[in-house]
């Protein structure tokens, strides 16, 4: 497994960060529905490689599953700090959090002073397997731990010779949440990145469809500011959880609004 030095990973982090700059007007950079980029083959090969090769065993015991019927069918790992991180996964986070990506989202992006989550609350490897589903929704809002507010997502996915009839698709959804406007395919080093208001609605609504044996891979980062989101991205003010479609845009509690540390 190759290890790369300091001087490798800064120069990988600013040719990143250049990638997001000058991500082109509606090839790669969308302001509708939401602001969102789409960036193929974003990091060197060996890089994303890397990260799939050493991608943690499905039999981990840092597996957190969801099992809720038409709602969220998946996996994700229950990182509590950076020391969690598998080392094959480190060199991504490392960079996607770093104040160089940072700086090149916040441009692009429109949202200033943005901070990672040292504590990965919801963040780090994701995996859906066959019969996985995510209803279309809006994220959380609040961080507990910080008290921050949530405004901005990346996902990195790791599925290579990918194919449209396994499902699995990233679908963008109008301000209803109810119209796909696109379906972005989970393909290996595709980067996605959008902003996360109580409008962005998104969803993986199909139900996957892997082969045997295989399943749909992700690393899925989320990044904050002390600011609230714009007044117009904004339905509930209170701190909430995952708002569903299914659910009549209520949490899986059947609430609007959550209690918060």
């Amino acid at each position: 497994m190759k290890f790369f030095s300091q001087k490798e990973l800064k120069e990988i982090a600013l040719q990143s960060a250049e990638k997001i700059i000058q991500a082109k007007t509606d090839q790669q950079f969308f302001n509708e529905p939401y602001k969102h980029i789409v960036i193929d083959n974003f990091f060197p090969e060996e890089v994303a490689h890397k990260a799939l090769e050493n991608f943690t065993s499905i039999d981990s015991q840092i597996w957190e599953k969801n099992n809720d019927i038409d709602i969220e069918i998946k996996l994700r790992t229950t990182w509590k700090s950076e020391f969690d991180i598998p080392e094959g996964s480190l060199e991504v986070v490392r960079i996607l959090n770093s104040s160089i990506f940072l700086e090149a989202m916040s441009e692009r992006m429109g949202i200033k002073k943005l901070i990672p989550d040292p504590y990965f609350t919801g963040g780090g490897l994701n995996a859906m397997m066959p019969g996985g589903i995510l209803d279309v929704h809006v994220d959380g809002n609040y961080h507990d731990a910080t008290g921050l507010n949530r405004r901005m997502n990346a996902i990195l996915f790791l599925n290579k010779n990918w194919e449209s009839h396994w499902k699995g698709e990233f679908c963008i959804y109008d301000t209803t949440g109810l119209n796909c406007i696109k379906k972005i395919g989970p393909i290996f080093n595709r980067l996605v990145i959008f902003n996360s208001h109580d409008l962005s609605f998104h969803g993986v609504p199909e139900i996957v469809n892997f082969p045997e044996g295989d399943f749909r891979k992700s690393i899925i980062l989320y990044y904050y500011t002390k600011d609230s989101c714009p007044e117009n991205q904004i339905v509930v003010k209170d701190p909430h959880s995952a708002l569903w479609v299914k659910k009549n845009l209520h949490d899986k509690k059947g609430n609007k609004s959550r209690k918060f540390n």
